[in-house]
């Protein structure tokens, strides 16, 4: 599944551990909300709507990162404000409401609530050049390559799937026959499991689902920030 506005978003509200122990659930107007914004992306709509943003997406969005930072930390917020600025797509609001947990910056466990339902992921997203070095080299080595193959197929037969920045052709320097070319191909990993709206999205079921994806995508995240960790090339970011 390809979400859109890219995972992780790039601007968040700051970090939060939210309220623990009152999640329940997202409410059916939560949904209702973003199919609204879907078929009117306009200020107007915002403005109109802001309220049953509040109650029906943000606060129940907080409660379940306090819900889930005892076990995982603390999480990045992101904003309902696209950035227009460099898009030919100025629609100024996020049809999704995502949050970020780093385990190293950039690296970590993700969140998504649209119409579409909800999604849960984890792995990396930026790429700096020294990060996608990083990334080959431990792919290519037996050592270190061959236990993210059993990582990625255990992720795989629990029902995520594995997306990611990657080239349609093999990277420079290696063999097209290289054992874990697939894996050599991604400049970005990270595995997701996403649902369609469903009746216990309402409970505080959700926050069960969420936080048993993440712990299975534990060993992922752990592999990556050991492996590649975050990027120590400056900044490339339009200011």
């Amino acid at each position: 599944m390809t979400r859109r506005g890219g995972y992780p978003a790039a601007v968040s509200e700051g970090r939060t551990s939210g309220s623990q122990g009152n999640f329940r659930g997202f409410p059916d107007e939560a949904f209702v909300f973003y199919e609204g914004l879907e078929a009117d992306n306009s200020k107007t709509y915002w403005t109109g709507h802001k309220a049953a943003y509040e109650q029906h997406v943000r606060a129940p969005m907080l409660a379940l990162l306090g819900e889930l930072s005892a076990d995982f930390g603390a999480a990045s917020l992101f904003r309902p404000y696209r950035d227009v600025r460099f898009s030919k797509d100025k629609s100024p609001y996020k049809t999704h409401q995502g949050a970020f947990v780093d385990a190293v910056p950039g690296v970590g466990y993700y969140v998504q609530l649209s119409a579409d339902g909800l999604v849960a992921a984890a792995g990396f997203h930026s790429h700096g050049a020294d990060q996608i070095e990083r990334f080959r080299n431990a792919v290519d080595s037996d050592d270190t390559g061959k236990p993210l193959e059993h990582i990625v197929a255990t992720l795989r037969e629990d029902g995520f799937d594995l997306d990611g920045d990657s080239l349609k052709t093999r990277p420079k320097g290696y063999p097209a026959n290289h054992p874990r070319i697939e894996l050599l191909r991604y400049r970005s990993l990270y595995a997701e499991r996403s649902w369609p709206p469903q009746p216990w999205m309402h409970t505080a079921s959700a926050a069960v689902r969420v936080r048993q994806a993440w712990t299975a995508a534990r060993p992922l995240v752990a592999w990556i920030t050991e492996h590649v960790g975050q990027t120590h090339e400056p900044s490339r970011r339009r200011p």
